[in-house]
């Protein structure tokens, strides 16, 4: 049996995760009461782990004290149902872990740290800045790995040398080199998720132990099934689902950036008031609305 399946009972951030969006009211202001529902509606529909102030909460505009309020808030609202991790990384060491310390005393369960982006710091640079962040708020971190974005991928050592530092517990995997992934979830104990809404079932098939999604704002019980078929050895049961969800998945990731279209269709759906984003974010056109719609339709997510 793989390390990270040995550690499946002792996971500290949960199996089935979203990202959540921030939802704003039309001022642009955060909605905490919306961001309380979402945040419920979530935990009634399949998720055991919610992610707070990440790449899709907006957390590129959003200010340090939106960010431990909204930390504050979800936990509040879901009290002990769902585990909260809050994202806290940023390309300046010493601000990540002034944030680190702040989403712990909000209630967070543990902490997501993306690579550092912009600067493009060595990877022993890499290394040492989640080292710090992690020591300093001393809660289960998960490493995010998303090259695309930061404009720098962990290499396979690097991720070693995480695993190394005892607060580092897990990967969410937006790089996407599933042999990579695969070696090191046989190397290492670290908790592997799939950070990618298209391999998600992929990524679990090779031995993941859950996903952080996007598409799980309108999807949280299929992938919650999906996950139990996995690991009931049906395969083609996870692959139905798969194939089921692939049009919504398409019109969520596809089409335009994942807070747009998520919020798009939580507006849609009347989970939230508003789909407002902060600039340079903008609502999409009303095509990129129409395949959203046709895409929950064809998925079976459009209640």
């Amino acid at each position: 049996m793989w390390p990270s399946l040995v550690r499946m009972s002792d996971n500290p951030f949960g199996r089935v995760i979203t990202a959540m969006v921030t939802p704003m009211h039309d001022d642009g202001s955060i909605d905490f009461d919306g961001l309380q529902r979402l945040a419920v509606h979530l935990a009634d529909h399949g998720h055991d782990g919610l992610l707070v102030n990440g790449t899709t909460g907006e957390s590129a505009t959003t200010t340090d004290d939106e960010d431990y309020d909204s930390v504050a808030a979800v936990v509040e609202a879901v009290g002990d149902r769902v585990k909260v991790m809050a994202g806290c990384g940023t390309n300046d060491t010493e601000h990540s872990m002034r944030a680190a310390r702040e989403m712990v005393a909000r209630g967070a369960d543990s902490l997501l740290v993306v690579t550092p982006y912009y600067n493009k710091p060595t990877q022993h640079g890499i290394v040492e800045h989640f080292r710090m962040i992690a020591e300093a708020a001393d809660r289960p971190v998960m490493a995010y790995d998303i090259p695309g974005r930061t404009g720098t991928a962990l290499a396979t050592d690097t991720i070693r040398q995480l695993a190394r530092i005892p607060q580092v517990r897990a990967v969410k995997d937006a790089k996407c080199d599933l042999f990579e992934a695969s070696r090191l979830m046989a190397e290492t104990d670290l908790l592997w998720f799939s950070g990618d809404d298209v391999l998600n079932l992929a990524f679990l098939a090779l031995g993941a132990t859950g996903v952080v999604s996007v598409v799980g704002h309108m999807a949280g019980n299929d992938y919650r099934a999906m996950v139990d078929a996995v690991d009931a050895g049906d395969l083609g049961r996870a692959r139905e689902i798969h194939a089921r969800l692939i049009p919504a998945v398409d019109a969520i990731m596809h089409t335009s950036q994942g807070a747009i279209q998520v919020k798009a269709a939580l507006k849609m759906q009347g989970i939230i008031d508003s789909d407002r984003l902060r600039m340079p974010l903008l609502q999409g056109p009303a095509e990129h609305q129409e395949k959203l719609r046709t895409g929950l339709a064809a998925a079976g997510l459009l209640g």
